[in-house]
């Protein structure tokens, strides 16, 4: 498996895989669609033998994964969909799993069963801030580091060198807070405790281990990781609070494989980025997890997605073998430099590549125009 387009995009078929179970049984929809009540800390969860509240578990995302980031404008200023509208994706969660059976009586599992998603939820999106659903409008550097972006997702992009891939094409990360956000597969989460940390395992690219002794500073600017500088406290009996600084940019914060992300997989990051989560344990079987985003540099203001995560401890994780035989990247390379060669015999581009130099230095803003290679002598 490899995170390269190639194989993604021959996966989408999967995103309209869900099971007929009820996903959500935590949600309490309000009268008036357009409201997002407080979330609740009435529950009061188990606690370790150090005394923090038990949070560990497997929560995969799966449950989630239909949802979209963005509101769709079908739903207007509503948070939340109407037993109509709800009623009326039934039909396809029901087809849908009559699929999954007749792969398990044949024996042939395949893209059916590449992820399950658990259908009837009433949420319109994961946004609730800003109230209109959208993301905050980019401010012009957000613009201007956007049309910089270089991702094997960028229709009519050029490919000479590992930098015209993102990280997630290179295996390395997925980006945060991407990483805690659904994908078409692999997108088990396990919560560990231990006294004064918490650690979450993901099951695509990465692993955060969080202190949460309400003690030490976080790491000085220069010094940055994928998943950032965690530091976390107890806010009461059932919330986690976390706050992350010291990203290192270069992977979009926002995934596009995750729905309603806009394409390309170029949202811009800066070091002035900064992410505050929120895990409320709301139920023996339910996280609601909270991100507010913030980058100014980027966007114009801030923005906050909740979800709710079901607990399924009977979820197993499976290898996520990115890297290994990821040759994609090379194809991409190779494929692409003789496609502007084969363009270039036929006149279609103004200069040749040269084919026994390194690969030329790339300007993201060039929209792909090569620069002519430097003259060599033959003495």
């Amino acid at each position: 498996m490899t995170a390269i387009a190639s194989l993604a995009r021959g996966l989408v078929a999967a995103l309209l895989a869900t099971t007929a179970l009820p996903a959500v049984a935590q949600e309490e929809v309000p009268t008036d669609l357009t409201t997002m009540p407080a979330v609740s800390d009435e529950f009061r969860p188990e606690t370790t033998p150090w005394g923090d509240p038990d949070f560990t578990g497997t929560w995969p995302l799966n449950d989630i994964a239909e949802l979209p980031v963005e509101r769709p404008a079908q739903y207007g200023d509503r948070f939340w969909k109407t037993p109509e509208e709800v009623a009326a994706e039934a039909g396809r969660a029901e087809q849908l799993e009559t699929a999954y059976q007749a792969e398990d009586e044949e024996g042939t599992i395949g893209i059916g069963h590449w992820i399950e998603y658990e259908g009837g939820s009433r949420r319109t999106s994961m946004m609730v801030s800003p109230a209109d659903g959208k993301l905050p409008r980019l401010t012009e550097e957000g613009i201007r580091r956007a049309a910089l972006g270089r991702s094997s997702w960028t229709p009519g992009q050029t490919y000479d060198w590992v930098t015209d891939f993102d990280s997630w094409d290179r295996c390395v990360s997925r980006g945060f807070p991407a990483s805690m956000f659904p994908f078409r597969y692999n997108n088990g989460i396990r919560i560990f405790q231990a006294p004064g940390t918490v650690t979450i395992a993901l099951e695509m690219l990465g692993t955060r281990v969080i202190p949460v002794a309400a003690e030490g500073e976080h790491w000085p600017e220069p010094v940055k990781a994928w998943m950032g500088n965690s530091r976390g406290r107890w806010e009461d009996h059932n919330t986690l609070v976390v706050e992350t600084t010291n990203i290192q940019p270069g992977a979009a914060p926002l995934n596009m494989a995750t729905r309603g992300v806009p394409p390309n997989n170029t949202m811009p990051m800066s070091e002035q980025a900064r992410v505050v989560e929120r895990f409320h344990m709301v139920g023996p079987d339910t996280i609601t997890y909270e991100m507010t985003y913030e980058d100014p540099v980027v966007f114009q203001a801030p923005f906050t997605l909740q979800v709710n995560w079901s607990r399924d401890d009977t979820y197993e994780f499976f290898e996520y073998a990115c890297h290994e035989g990821n040759v994609q990247v090379r194809n991409y390379i190779t494929a692409n430099r003789a496609a502007r060669a084969a363009e270039y015999e036929r006149g279609r581009m103004a200069e040749p590549l040269a084919w026994q130099q390194p690969a030329p230095a790339m300007d993201p803003a060039s929209a792909g125009r090569q620069e002519s290679a430097p003259e060599t002598s033959e003495n």
